[in-house]
């Protein structure tokens, strides 16, 4: 009975009767090696479906000690689920899904196995000057504490690329904690924290490679260093200050490959994407883009360049600092300590035979007027300034002392932008809804079924969200709006007030057709423009 019992009991009950009633196993160095697969299969499948969102919390337990059997089995079937349920959510085919499945795995071997996987010589960081930062720290022959401080410098640097992050900050909690923090996809995210001593450590080898004083810890400072990776070249801005309980300092990573980004690939529609483009062609007149710091204007500003053809037109560009490397351009950077400001290099410009001038930002009523007067004057001018709509745009160059005359005639195309960051493909959910929001799609005629919401996972570090897109609000001036403002027929309160208004519905209903596609959720949309 005993006997039976076990025969027609678990794989593990009839293994252990073979054991039982054989004298001898025959040994085979190929079923040895199946079995070891099979158990690595099997842990690897385990973890696969800890994360897998088709089992509930509640029983991944059971899920567990399921695949520590069947392994590759119930991985077979979680996929075939996953894929059957993917394709019905998005409405594509099974095979597509499937494509998209194996070009995610092949984007995240290749991730894992760029920075992170090779050894601190992957990583050189340098000064201005070319020097390694072990050779301006210790000379080449540091002690075993400073190889290990460096070691640590480099591998946040590293990890701060690996992440994608735009901006790196190291900044005092209390007296006896610094927290080290990652802005990605325009967010913070806490990272790690550290002891004093070591970030003290950590933060005088960034001020040593950026050219700043380590001894000064209370007047703000600036620096650069550039970090050598096996992709290339990236450069870095560094800011300090003196703040309570220690020093911060702020690090801005500038990516020196201006040519990936096109229009085509920030998220426009393809109307907004015509009329950037005809306005790029054109031979002179200026588009003004406008938004709040973080807002993506200096990217959008290179994928408008990068629509020229910079091999027969001249291209100047005028920035503070140089965000990115643009070939085929001539690139000045603004450094007000050996007096080349944004005017004065502007008015150098003129005389170099421009086609296209770039003006990273419009500051004051000379650049201003000197931006306006070259659109007149054959050469198209693109720049950026600070303001939240594009009604805020116009009233800040008249208030900066632009005649409404030269502001009508020069000025072309007015592009308001904000960044929303596009749900994670790996882990987005149908929105749960409430009925008033449901009640409201439904009285406005639009189809709510495809909204998703965030859900979290390893790949997106558990915020629901991979990568930014950009929504636009685009006022083309035309000859009616160009003759109000000549005229003066268009009050800047008026124009304060109802134009703030207007900017902010017109881009709020560019975000909303990124909702209903699914790419963005309602909260990240409430967030970015209220």
């Amino acid at each position: 009975m005993v006997t039976s019992a076990f025969i027609n009991g678990s794989p593990a009950a009839l293994l252990l009767s073979a054991v039982l009633y054989r004298p001898s196993l025959s040994f085979s160095p190929i079923k040895l090696a199946c079995l070891i697969i099979w158990v690595y299969l099997c842990v690897y499948f385990v973890q696969r479906v800890q994360f897998s969102r088709l089992v509930a919390r509640d029983r991944k337990s059971m899920a567990n000690i399921a695949t520590l059997f069947l392994g590759p089995l119930i991985l077979l079937v979680l996929l075939v689920l996953d894929v059957t349920k993917r394709a019905s959510e998005e409405r594509r085919g099974v095979f597509d899904v499937i494509k998209g499945r194996l070009q995610d795995v092949w984007a995240s071997l290749a991730s894992s196995g760029s920075l992170s996987s090779k050894d601190r010589s992957a990583i050189k960081l340098l000064d201005s000057s070319g020097r390694n930062i072990t050779e301006i720290y210790g000379h080449g022959k540091g002690r075993q504490e400073d190889s290990h401080v460096l070691a640590l410098t480099e591998q946040i640097i590293a990890d701060a690329l690996q992440e994608r992050a735009s901006d790196i900050l190291i900044d005092p909690k209390d007296e006896s904690t610094y927290t080290l923090r990652f802005r990605v996809d325009g967010v913070l995210r806490t990272v790690e924290q550290f002891d004093p001593d070591a970030c003290h450590a950590v933060v005088n080898s960034i001020k040593a490679v950026s050219s700043m004083d380590i001894a000064e810890k209370r007047r703000p400072q600036d620096g650069a260093f550039v970090a050598e990776t096996a992709d290339g070249t990236v450069s870095f801005r560094v800011a300090s200050a003196g703040v309570l309980n220690g020093e911060k300092l702020s690090i801005r990573v500038l990516s020196q490959n201006a040519d990936r980004f096109k229009l085509a690939n920030i998220g426009l529609s393809e109307k907004q994407r015509i009329i950037i483009e005809n306005a790029v062609k054109k031979p002179s007149g200026l588009v003004l883009m406008c938004g709040p710091t973080g807002s993506g204007k200096t990217t959008t500003l290179y994928a408008m360049l990068n629509e020229i053809d910079l091999l027969t037109r001249n291209v100047i560009t005028v920035e503070d600092p140089i965000e990115y490397v643009l070939p085929n351009a001539s690139q000045i950077e603004v450094n007000p300590k050996a007096d080349i400001t944004f005017a004065k290099s502007l008015r150098s410009i003129l005389r170099q035979d421009p086609d296209v001038i770039c003006v990273g930002e419009i500051r004051d009523e000379e650049t201003a007027a000197i931006a306006l007067q070259a659109s007149q004057t054959g050469h198209l001018v693109l720049a950026t300034v600070h303001s939240n709509t594009n009604a805020s745009a116009l009233v800040r160059l008249l208030d900066l002392g632009i005649t409404p005359l030269l502001l009508s005639s020069g000025l072309d195309i007015v592009i308001c932008q904000r960044l929303l960051r596009r749900l994670c493909s790996n882990c987005k959910v149908p929105a749960k809804l409430t009925q008033s929001q449901m009640h409201e799609f439904r009285r406005k005629g639009i189809n709510f079924s495809n909204i998703h919401q965030a859900e979290g996972c390893e790949k997106c570090h558990e915020t629901g969200y991979y990568e930014r897109m950009a929504i636009l609000d685009i006022l083309v001036f035309d000859n009616k709006l160009k003759a109000q403002i000549a005229n003066n027929q268009l009050s800047m309160t008026q124009l304060r007030s109802e134009g703030d208004k207007k900017g902010r519905s017109n881009l709020k209903k560019q975000g909303l057709k990124k909702v209903v596609s699914g790419m963005t959720s309602l909260e990240e949309l409430k967030r970015v423009v209220g």
